[in-house]
């Protein structure tokens, strides 16, 4: 066991899983471990100096940029988490901020943030300089990321975006979602909420990963019986931020296989301009439900997916 106390940061969010949190997989789903990294993001900014930063009067708000995730451990109903949060670094508009979701019974980590936020105006979300005493209780906040809250299988380099709708069509990318956001999808400034994103990913990513989960299975030996999937890394990056009656559609598509897992890549765009609302790549594994562990590809697994994997895609 870890002890809590080796972990930097100062604590932000507690609380524990709630049966409704978790999918049909028996775990935590994803979209309530960003909707906990949101709730923490506000212990955080008032921590920084900021404790209405997302009240409905703000001044100033922060605006997620892009986040990166790993998913370390399983958090299943019952469990109690607690979030540490500190900062990384920061510049005269922005700052990368790190939290690490515990598991308060163990002090192992659940899963690890590096998110980047902008100090912007609350309603045009237009980026203007942190005020002095944020810069001054960053410098007390200052952390180092542990190694297993560090990237593993995701490049996070800046990047020119390659996602729209006329280029997933050309590319064949699959259609997993698409509707529109209602106001309990937005937060008070009328933006959609960070969770929605990889929500509705997860929503509709059965049918999508589904055919490549069975390709692993039928080349396994052993067999598993009952197979699912999970997530062991994200990242997530926003381009523009959908109001309600905003229109979102999600495309997807396999780049390929890494040892026992698949990277995929998600498009949220807006079908009515087909621009994108953001992007996001994940690396995901076929989970066996019964031994709880992740169910390796074989070559002859490796080859068939490979045929399936889109050229050229990126985020």
């Amino acid at each position: 066991m870890t002890p809590t106390e080796t972990f930097p940061g100062v604590e932000i969010w507690r609380g524990g899983v709630n049966t409704w949190d978790c999918d049909e997989m028996g775990h935590m789903n994803v979209r309530f471990y960003v909707t906990r990294a949101m709730e923490g993001l506000a212990g955080l900014a008032a921590e920084l100096g900021l404790p209405h930063a997302f009240s409905p009067w703000a001044n100033a708000t922060l605006m997620v940029r892009e986040q990166h995730i790993r998913f370390l451990r399983e958090a299943h109903a019952g469990a109690a988490l607690h979030m540490l949060g500190g900062v990384m670094a920061i510049s005269e508009t922005e700052a990368r901020v790190l939290q690490l979701l515990v598991h308060t019974a163990t002090g192992q980590l659940a899963a690890t943030f590096q998110t980047t936020i902008a100090h912007v105006t609350p309603r045009e979300g237009e980026a203007f300089p942190w005020p002095r005493i944020v810069h001054e209780r960053a410098s007390a906040l200052k952390v180092e990321p542990p190694d297993q809250a560090r990237a593993r299988s995701l490049d996070l380099s800046p990047f020119a975006p390659t996602a729209s709708l006329a280029r997933a069509e050309a590319l064949n990318l699959k259609r997993i979602g698409l509707g529109a956001l209602s106001p309990t999808d937005c937060d008070v400034f009328g933006r959609m909420r960070m969770e929605q994103f990889i929500g509705r990913v997860s929503d509709g990513i059965g049918a999508f990963i589904g055919p490549f989960r069975d390709i692993v299975v039928a080349h396994a030996e052993p067999r598993p019986a009952r197979v699912g999937g999970a997530v062991l890394e994200y990242r997530l990056v926003q381009l523009a931020w959908p109001r309600a009656g905003d229109r979102v559609e999600l495309r997807s598509g396999l780049v390929g296989t890494e040892g026992s897992a698949m990277r995929v890549v998600h498009w949220m765009l807006d079908p009515t301009t087909g621009q994108p609302w953001g992007t996001s790549e994940a690396v995901a594994v076929t989970f066996d439900l019964d031994a709880r562990r992740v169910a390796p590809i074989s070559d002859a697994a490796r080859a068939e997916l490979g045929k399936a994997a889109v050229k050229g895609l990126a985020l």
